[in-house]
């Protein structure tokens, strides 16, 4: 990473905790489930003890991911890591509209090209066109992201 970040949006403490020990929970109850109680058959047994530890590997996943921090550099939108999510030439728009398909507490940037799937549970996901940034973080930072990268882009087509 060569430029200083503009912005950064990373997982709020509270809601970061809150995501995976939910997950964790949840994985806990099933496999509990799956194990102690009488199913009709062994395959809904098998089944829900998979969705058990499913939700353990989700929650493990997640409590990873949001130990990072996304940010807002000239080259585009990064993770703390280095993963590239969107490059700054990519970029088409912000939607942050009550109806766009976005995270909670997040906004979704429209890409000029498809890029290949991502996801970081919690933080952010690419999908097509389409990234997702929110999730678990904190709604105030996301919004000044989104700003930074609308104004960027507005300065950009103006200079055009």
């Amino acid at each position: 990473m060569t430029s200083t970040p503009h912005a950064s949006v990373s997982a709020s403490a509270g809601r970061r905790v809150a995501g995976f020990v939910t997950l964790y929970g949840l994985g806990a109850l099933l496999i509990y489930l799956g194990a102690t109680h009488g199913f009709s058959g062994v395959l809904w047994r098998v089944f829900v003890l998979a969705i058990g530890v499913g939700a353990l590997m989700m929650g493990e996943r997640m409590r990873r991911a949001t130990s990072m921090a996304i940010l807002l550099t000239d080259e585009g939108l990064v993770t703390s890591d280095g993963t590239v999510l969107a490059a700054r030439d990519n970029i088409a728009k912000v939607d942050r509209g009550t109806f766009a398909v976005k995270p909670s507490n997040g906004f979704s940037v429209i890409l000029k090209t498809k890029q290949p799937f991502l996801w970081a549970p919690g933080l952010y996901w690419r999908f097509g066109k389409r990234l997702g940034i929110g999730g678990v973080t904190a709604p105030a930072a996301s919004k000044y992201m989104s700003e930074m990268l609308m104004a960027s882009l507005a300065e950009e087509a103006a200079n055009d």
